[in-house]
């Protein structure tokens, strides 16, 4: 498989995506997302794979949120457009039938660390951050953070989070949940293959089947959260703030917001 963004290969049984947009930090633009779904798509069919690894190229981001710069001009439609193909693709990575590992060497934010929240198992290097910074740009997460983020941490701080768009360190996130393990980043890759290689010893039907409960009783209502998601995300596009929000962002200045 040969991609312009990502980059995948195969080692026995375990398959790699890695985000390849380091002078973007990995933002998740509507190519890189239709090439990521490519991918879990072709890795999905491949019944010799046993576990998928996703992580970011580079030591600074994961993958640092959505392309400020491709969605500021968006209109509502195109922006529900956006959302509904960011959680389509999010969504098979959750219901993908192999475990998902999340490597995170670096930035988890907006988009970024709603595609890790999407992931089954995420472990993190200590320059890890993850956070839902949208309402600071004058929108909402819009690719399953408002659905996924109080199903990991709880509802309470999972409000907190995206009301107040803080960013969460590697040692916060550890200590809610957001992260299954902690590591250097140079171990970071040993830990994850460590991971990796406990579930391939396992049975791939029960692993496989027991992903499949999980995610029954996780996901049988999430359907029309995702899709009232999606519309308030493409709500947020009709604002004065939103772009107000993404211009001051390219701009490197301070919004000024007028809550309309």
């Amino acid at each position: 498989m040969e991609f312009k963004n990502i980059v995948t290969k195969t080692v026995h049984n375990k398959a790699y995506i890695k985000i390849d947009r380091p002078e973007h930090l990995n933002s998740l633009n509507k190519e890189t997302l239709l090439e990521i779904e490519e991918a879990v798509d072709i890795i999905a069919d491949e019944v010799n794979l046993r576990v998928l690894i996703i992580t970011g190229k580079g030591d600074k981001a994961f993958v640092a949120g959505a392309d400020i710069s491709e969605m500021k001009e968006m209109n509502s439609a195109k922006a529900k457009e956006f959302a509904a193909l960011g959680q389509r693709v999010f969504n098979k990575i959750e219901n993908c039938s192999k475990p998902v590992i999340a490597a995170v060497n670096g930035h988890a934010l907006g988009g970024g660390c709603e595609l890790a929240l999407a992931c089954d198992i995420r472990i993190g290097s200590k320059n890890a951050q993850f956070g839902q910074p949208e309402v600071g740009l004058g929108i909402i997460p819009g690719f399953g953070g408002t659905q996924r983020l109080s199903r990991i941490i709880g509802d309470g701080l999972a409000r907190e989070y995206i009301y107040t768009g803080r960013y969460i360190n590697s040692k916060k996130a550890k200590e809610i949940g957001l992260l299954n393990h902690l590591t250097e980043l140079d171990e970071l890759d040993k830990k994850t293959e460590e991971i990796a290689d406990e579930i391939i010893n396992n049975s791939p039907s029960a692993v496989r089947k027991a992903k499949e409960a999980i995610n029954y009783r996780l996901n049988s209502n999430q359907e029309e959260g995702l899709e009232f998601e999606a519309q308030t995300f493409g709500e947020c596009f009709n604002t004065y703030d939103q772009k107000e929000g993404m211009t001051a962002f390219l701009k490197r200045e301070k919004p000024q917001f007028k809550g309309e």
